[in-house]
């Protein structure tokens, strides 16, 4: 008998004799066999206790067993096609490791601020550990294909200096008598490195203190920063096409077991195929304005907008050539219409909204000295950004891809905080 097998290892074993070691989820009683249901993390088993068949000992323990109870349990893997993964465990040995006595967390329903007061606990049920695979899943995906095309992982700093999106959505930290920041972006450092690497991509946390209480916002997230030198506009719309359609094909792959568990349609995720529709900012004004929803030249587009947006498309749906005076201060103008960004989002279907969003970078030294005196953004602090366009300036490209969005656009859940082991919003920094 090995020491001990994984559940999800357990199809196959028949009829040996192993040892698994998990919680209890559930266990009932029939007459004089008990039937347990326990996890390990990768999976879920019965364990079938019989009265006549274990010691004394085991029989009381596996009567005394209450919800999240610790086990060690041995026992026959014996085939059944009705349980989860086909077999079934016959106990010949069952021992306590750790008690639970009065769970918080019982099968009624619960409340959403009792269950993100409870979350550490929360995350075991099925559902929340379904949707964690499907993140873990969801990353081995983003940073296979980027791996496999040649992208260096670099990892930028997580205090900066400086803003890349903004000042109003930064969170301050006294570093050492100056003023730092928590990074909102690592896309200025992104820039530095793909000068020196050519294709380079940053996954780390992000922070934006937004007042946003909204189903689509977090405080704190993780973000994919891909980084192209030698990349023009119309190159980093197809990586991020290319991108998306590779992780959304990995996870009907690989992950239907976390769909399904999650109850997720999967005909709207096999629809997900390059290359994806592409409407300019002036078109979405058109489309918005024919559907009641007008708004003048310039205006941002809100939750409601971009939902209406992505319906128009089975598939993610690029908005690109935003107004230049609205984006941020590093987007490089379209030549040919200077008044708009070479700039993008990328607009999920089924309500989700922006999971990307990119642009080409400014590669002239001039106009980014211009760009910053615009948004009154101190130069001596971007001097070393600066310097990128002094050495060597090239055409660049790159965009950010917010994993959470991602995970509840692929999952279709309701909210973002689901997707993230501890969510940090507007109203909640514990557990």
């Amino acid at each position: 008998m090995k020491e001990w097998q994984r559940i999800a290892d357990l199809s196959g074993l028949e009829p040996e004799s192993v040892t698994v070691l998990g919680w209890v989820t559930h266990h009932r009683s029939s007459g004089r066999i008990e039937f347990v249901a326990i996890r390990d993390g990768t999976g879920e088993v019965q364990a079938v206790v019989r009265a006549d068949a274990v010691s004394a000992e085991t029989w009381e323990a596996t009567r005394a067993l209450t919800q999240e109870a610790a086990v060690r349990v041995s026992g026959q893997v014996r085939a059944d096609a009705r349980a989860p993964g086909g077999v079934e465990l016959l106990v010949g040995e069952l021992a306590l490791v750790g008690a639970s006595a009065d769970y918080p967390l019982t099968p009624k329903e619960h409340g959403t601020d009792f269950l993100m007061e409870h979350r550490h606990l929360w995350v075991r049920t099925p559902r929340q550990a379904a949707v964690l695979r499907l993140r873990a899943r969801i990353i081995h995906a983003i940073r296979a294909f980027l791996d496999d095309h040649g992208f260096v992982l670099a990892d930028p700093p997580i205090i900066t200096p400086a803003a890349a999106e903004g000042t109003t959505t930064l969170f301050g930290i006294d570093y050492f008598g100056e003023a730092a920041y928590l990074s909102q972006s690592g896309q200025l450092y992104m820039e530095a490195l793909a000068m020196a690497l050519g294709r380079v991509y940053s996954f780390g946390p992000t922070f934006r203190a937004e007042k946003s209480k909204t189903r689509r916002h977090l405080s704190e997230f993780w973000m994919v920063e891909p980084e192209i030198a030698f990349c023009d506009f119309d190159e980093n719309l197809v990586w991020q096409e290319e991108l998306v359609s590779y992780v959304v094909e990995d996870v009907l792959r690989h992950a239907s077991r976390e769909l399904e568990t999650l109850g997720r349609d999967l005909d709207p995720l096999k629809k997900v195929q390059p290359p994806f529709p592409r409407l300019s900012y002036d078109e979405a004004l058109g489309r918005l304005g024919e559907a009641g929803m007008p708004l003048s030249w310039g205006d941002d587009f809100g939750a409601a907008h971009e939902t209406y947006l992505g319906s128009l498309f089975s598939a993610p749906v690029f908005i690109h050539r935003f107004p230049a005076a609205h984006k941020a201060f590093y987007m490089k103008p379209d030549p040919l219409r200077p008044e708009v960004a070479l700039a993008a989002d990328l607009l999920a279907p089924e309500g989700y909204g922006e999971i990307v969003g990119g642009s080409q970078r400014i590669d002239s030294p001039d106009l980014l000295a211009r760009r910053l005196q615009e948004h009154h953004l101190p130069a001596d602090t971007y001097d070393w950004y600066m310097d990128l366009r002094r050495y060597g300036s090239v055409p660049h490209s790159g965009f950010g891809l917010g994993v959470e969005r991602l995970v509840a656009w692929v999952g279709k859940l309701e909210h973002v905080r689901e997707t993230i082991p501890f969510a940090r919003t507007l109203t909640r920094v514990w557990p």
